[in-house]
């Protein structure tokens, strides 16, 4: 099976279907590139997804991601970037291994396919040539015949003629005789072309034009092959992101099986639990004896003109509804409320104790981290005084001493307050089943009150005074006051020059070449406080580093 045997005589279709091969494998290469750009769109939009739905850094909805719920929900935005990531690795490896080298072939193909059918355009041309000249030849053996019988005729008639003379009749004789000669020499130069043309035309259909075909056959079979293999290709980058997507998918199923829907209740019960039990019976009021009637502990709509009736504080049930009535709402609501948190249930004013506790730690730190600092920086100017002078830093230093004094005798007062609180507070694995204690002791008087500036005329309780407080009040949140401190922007980097050992308080360690940030520049002390991530910062030798600051830095 050849085309050169087989379709020696069509040319122009071969012509044809070459080309037609060729937009073929463009077609295929515009394919695969809209497909990478539908990959790399599909890419975008996960990860804008995932992002979209990340919680915002220190924001209060950060802490709601403490669930294992949220956490799983996270767990799968972050798997959701990585998937969007095999994506983009699906649209690289299209774009490199096929569109990239489809397209390079497609150029070696164009000039491969112009060059054979040159060839056999030349082919052709040069037996139309051979034609011609053989038509030539014929066409003058034919005419030097006639010329030669009309030559025959002409002699035949003069030399029959006796009125023309014996010389007329030899020159027609010669000329006859020439006519035949020259007729002779054009069949024999006819004979001589037509032998070379049956020559050319056996090698042009038998041999140029069979080689050419053959060429331009294996040149169009290669194409075939190739956009077969690239279309193999194409499904080979898909199968090679699989394992790493089933993998992803793998850990959002563990995510999600990771929910513990017990754990998830236990923690709101620790997030909001007040610590109070619940209310108690309430006592019989017998009203057939009026005479004898005292005010119920636990009624909210004690008389105002009773004044004799004194609420009596050691009773089981009195002072344990107050949890539920508006008093609660109203106390929340106010703007500033004690600095001891009493305000609050006694489980959450725990929790809002350690947490400023825990905030009066971190600034304590902080303050003895700066002193260190200074400390290092006095040390090197003492024994460099060229660099500074070391008195200049007393000051200073005298301020931090007094700032961390300040905020351990805070820390001391709201400590007190804690371990109070926690005394009061039942064992964790107990039930929360207890006597009225000081604190309901202390609250009481506050809540009977309350609900006393709250009663109607006619002694029915209501709503009316709580409710004109609460928008006479701003509200405002407790949570602003114990945001923690913003860290120090940065202004810049810095490359570290040598390595730097920070083996006292203040400092940080800096290997040679390590590039970090810079939150605030030399003074003149000869010191530069730069920072490593979050909970890595301090004071390295100004002379260690190289400092570029950022031009806005500069300008503010």
């Amino acid at each position: 099976m050849s085309w050169g045997t087989e379709l020696w005589d069509q040319f122009d279709n071969l012509e044809k279907h070459t080309q037609w091969g060729i937009d073929v494998l463009e077609k295929y290469i515009k394919f695969v590139k809209e497909r990478t750009e539908i990959e790399l769109s599909y890419a975008k939009q996960l990860r804008n997804l995932s992002k979209k739905y990340q919680p915002k850094k220190n924001s209060k909805e950060e802490e709601e991601y403490r669930y294992t719920s949220t956490r799983a929900f996270l767990a799968t935005l972050n798997e959701m970037n990585d998937y969007a990531g095999q994506h983009e690795v699906i649209s690289e490896n299209m774009t490199s291994l096929i569109t990239a080298e489809l397209t390079r072939y497609v150029q070696e193909l164009k000039q491969e396919r112009k060059s054979h059918f040159h060839d056999g355009r030349k082919a052709q041309q040069h037996i139309e040539t051979c034609w011609k000249q053989l038509e030539a030849s014929k066409r003058r053996f034919e005419r030097d015949c006639k010329e030669a019988d009309r030559a025959q005729q002409y002699f035949e008639k003069m030399d029959a003629d006796i009125n023309v003379t014996k010389a007329d009749v030899e020159k027609a004789r010669q000329q006859a005789q020439l006519r035949h000669q020259m007729a002779e020499d054009s069949k024999a130069e006819y004979s001589s072309t037509l032998q070379k043309f049956n020559s050319e035309q056996h090698e042009h259909y038998y041999t140029h034009i069979p080689n050419i075909f053959q060429k331009i056959q294996e040149m169009e079979e290669r194409r075939i092959v190739r956009i077969g293999e690239s279309m193999k290709t194409f499904a080979e980058v898909d199968r090679q992101v699989i394992p790493i997507i089933g993998k992803c998918l793998d850990e959002i199923t563990k995510a999600a099986e990771s929910v513990d829907h017990k754990n998830d209740s236990q923690m709101v019960i620790e997030a909001f639990k007040s610590g109070f039990e619940p209310p108690g019976d309430v006592d019989f009021e017998d009203f057939t004896q009026p005479m004898k009637r005292t005010v119920s502990e636990s009624s909210l709509s004690n008389s105002r003109g009773d004044g004799k009736s004194e609420p009596k504080y050691g009773s089981k049930s009195k002072g344990k509804l107050w949890p539920f009535i508006k008093k609660n709402k109203l106390s929340l609501k106010l703007g500033a409320g004690p600095e001891d948190f009493s305000n609050l249930p006694p489980e959450q004013r725990r929790k809002k104790l350690q947490q400023k506790v825990d905030e009066l730690n971190r600034d304590i730190q902080k303050e003895m981290d700066s002193r260190d600092a200074l400390t290092k920086m006095k040390d090197v100017y003492i024994k460099n005084p060229q660099m500074g002078d070391a008195a200049s830093v007393d000051h200073r230093l005298a301020e931090l001493g007094q700032n961390i004094e300040k905020l351990r005798l805070e820390v001391q007062k709201f400590e007190g307050w804690l371990a109070e609180v926690e005394g009061r507070l039942p064992a964790r694995s107990e039930q929360p089943r207890r006597q009225s204690g000081v604190y309901e002791a202390q609250n009481a008087s506050g809540v009977n009150s309350c609900a006393q500036d709250r009663e109607s005329p006619d002694g029915s309780y209501t709503e009316e005074q709580s409710q004109e407080t609460e928008m006479k009040v701003p509200a405002t949140d407790f949570d602003d006051e114990f945001d923690d401190e913003e860290p120090l922007p940065t202004i810049g980097t810095c490359k570290a020059l040598y390595t730097f050992e920070g083996q006292n308080e203040g400092t940080i360690s800096v290997a040679e070449g390590e590039m970090l940030y810079v939150i605030e520049e030399d003074k003149g002390d000869g010191w530069t406080r730069i920072r490593r991530n979050e909970d890595e910062e301090g004071y390295v030798p100004t002379s260690y580093v190289e400092v570029y600051l950022d031009k806005n830095a500069k300008d503010s």
